[in-house]
């Protein structure tokens, strides 16, 4: 399927691994020129490059936090006018209620809600008076079925997905579509952490937590990150000219729910 969007250009935050990086690669394949971002430069410089070599596109590097004000100003001024916004945030620790202050939920609202936001509201002007854009928040499963042990994710993510709920309504006469793309457990840097907290927790080896995690999803494996990408290219896409301010589960069929 040919995605219409060769020759937009799009700014994917923590794109240098992961689920950033499935949608970076997607987007690249569909002819889109990128602005990758993230915290770390020796990554961010080596994903880049690789997708220069494969893709043939343009790529801008940028290495800052997006959950600060400086890092926003050093991305946008880099950026310039996009067509194409994906956020990405890596989710705060997880514990219990009564572990967290005030200041773990600032933290956590900076990183997953107000700084997508932040960064909405910078790019968005530019795509409405164009007549055409795309953003996709990439958030969590959590955002349909709390997970109890990520009280921070859950309230960020949450929030965020009530501004879109409003938003993207507002904005879609425009030709500007934003959406949110919901991942379960893929097989990324995260999983692994999370893998090794089971086996550590459980006094099981990595195998054992792994298979053990498998289990609960109906498809019996992680997703990849470039499954992933894909469905982000495609709400990227002309052809998801008509989608609006929806959550799709990206999960192998683990939430157990009807709609």
């Amino acid at each position: 399927m040919d995605l219409g969007i060769k020759g937009k250009r799009a700014l994917v935050c923590a794109s240098s691994k992961g689920l950033g990086r499935g949608c970076a690669e997607a987007l690249a394949e569909a002819g889109v020129d990128l602005v990758l971002n993230a915290r770390g430069a020796e990554a961010l410089e080596a994903t880049a490059a690789d997708i220069r070599s494969k893709y043939g596109v343009d790529v801008t590097t940028v290495a800052a936090d997006v959950a600060t004000e400086e890092g926003r100003a050093a991305l946008l001024a880099a950026a310039g006018d996009v067509d194409i916004l994906v956020n990405n945030a890596g989710g705060p620790p997880p514990g219990m209620w009564s572990d967290w202050d005030r200041d773990d939920f600032i933290a956590a609202l900076d990183a997953n809600m107000l700084a997508p936001i932040a960064l909405m509201k910078a790019l968005m002007p530019g795509m409405i008076d164009r007549g055409w854009g795309r953003v996709v928040n990439i958030t969590s499963g959590s955002v349909k079925a709390p997970i109890p042990a990520l009280g921070l994710s859950n309230s960020a993510r949450a929030g965020l997905t009530g501004f879109v709920a409003g938003t993207s309504r507002q904005v879609a006469q425009h030709g500007v579509n934003i959406n949110n793309l919901l991942p379960g457990i893929h097989a990324t840097d995260r999983a692994a952490s999370l893998d090794a907290g089971v086996s550590k927790a459980q006094g099981i080896d990595i195998a054992a937590a792994t298979a053990q995690r498998k289990a609960t999803i109906p498809a019996r494996r992680y997703g990849t990150a470039a499954e992933f990408g894909a469905a982000c290219a495609f709400l990227c896409s002309n052809q998801a000219g008509f989608i609006v301010g929806q959550n799709l589960v990206v999960d192998g069929g683990a939430l157990n729910a009807t709609i």
